[in-house]
């Protein structure tokens, strides 16, 4: 499995103690250093069942430069929301750990984090 974490982020040092304690094998993406691509979002986003909007976090700096708050939450204005995301991956919810069977999970609560355990 993969979990893209920030080292800064107290949510992504709980998450990888817990994966730590179930001895899990795991590879850190740090996003902020090697933010994920469009297509790479498309395809989280995927497994994970959201859309861009949801994972956005809006309290950001980046968020409020771009008005982000008020922006369309719909299909036309999907890749807007996607580029954005990419191009400022602080915006990014965060620990994202996709699982080797395809799924994901937003992993802010051990039992998120659980879940792609089993």
């Amino acid at each position: 499995m993969e979990i893209w974490i920030n080292p800064a982020c107290s949510k992504c040092r709980s998450a990888l103690s817990l994966l730590d304690a179930e001895k899990a094998q795991y590879t850190i993406r740090y996003y902020l250093e090697d933010p994920p691509t469009v297509e790479e979002l498309r395809e989280v986003l995927a497994k994970l069942g959201m859309e861009p909007w949801d994972i956005a976090r809006l309290g950001e700096p980046a968020a409020e430069t771009l008005g982000l708050a008020t922006w369309a939450r719909d299909e036309a204005h999907r890749t807007q929301w996607l580029e954005a995301l990419a191009a400022h991956p602080s915006l990014i919810q965060r620990p994202i750990i996709t699982a080797d069977d395809g799924t994901a999970v937003l992993g802010r609560s051990p039992e998120a984090v659980r879940s792609v355990l089993s």
